[in-house]
């Protein structure tokens, strides 16, 4: 993808539950995008002070991932997208529907969004290059949280299939929480996969200890 050197990564926590909300800034023309607007509006929007916001898009619509969006977009009047799948947990409306595998231009760099259900219908995560903006879908130690084995297998296939093929190298960014790496996360999840079972895990998964 194209100017990945002209992005920078902003990011902040915000409480009361913890989620890692991210800017992403072009250093070239200060387009910016904000991803996941979890809560305390204010502080977002004071990391995105200064730059042009170009659109509010959502690794999911989990209530504690969209708490400030309403604020957000009245300030920044910038418009919104989501994964179809999760539109109905959005509460209002999106401008647009994301789509697996389309790229998103802003300012001189541009993002990927790559599809990753199992954690929620529609939840997304988006490629710069060597960063990943992985949302709740894996975690430094584990899978995000399922609520049934055939969604704890979805979101497994999921990270399989588009996050571990990405090289090892590649920086993982999650919506809680310290980041990872692909080749970590990988391994940790061999581990996992080495293991005999009876019944296929849901709920929170650690590939360590499950």
């Amino acid at each position: 993808m194209n100017g990945a050197s002209c992005a920078e990564i902003r990011q902040i926590t915000v409480e009361p539950y913890g989620v890692n909300s991210y800017v992403l800034v072009c250093s070239e023309t200060n387009d910016s995008l904000i991803i996941d607007p979890a809560d305390e509006a204010e502080k977002i929007l004071k990391l995105a002070e200064g730059t042009s916001v170009k659109e509010i898009l959502f690794t999911h619509a989990h209530f504690d991932h969209i708490q400030a969006y309403d604020a957000v977009k009245k300030a920044t009047g910038a418009p919104s997208a989501i994964h179809p799948g999760d539109i109905s947990m959005l509460g209002s409306k999106p401008d647009r529907e994301l789509q697996d595998g389309e790229i998103i231009q802003c300012g001189n760099f541009s993002v990927k969004v790559v599809h990753t259900p199992g954690h929620t219908e529609g939840g997304v995560c988006f490629l710069l290059n060597g960063d990943m903006i992985a949302g709740d879908n894996v975690f430094p130690g584990g899978p995000g949280k399922t609520s049934s084995p055939e969604n704890f297998e979805t979101l497994v296939n999921s990270i399989v299939s588009k996050i571990y093929t990405l090289p090892d190298e590649t920086r993982l960014h999650p919506g809680h929480g310290d980041g990872t790496t692909v080749g970590e996360s990988k391994a940790q999840y061999e581990v996992f996969r080495s293991k005999p079972r009876d019944k296929v895990p849901f709920g929170d998964v650690l590939w360590l200890e499950t």
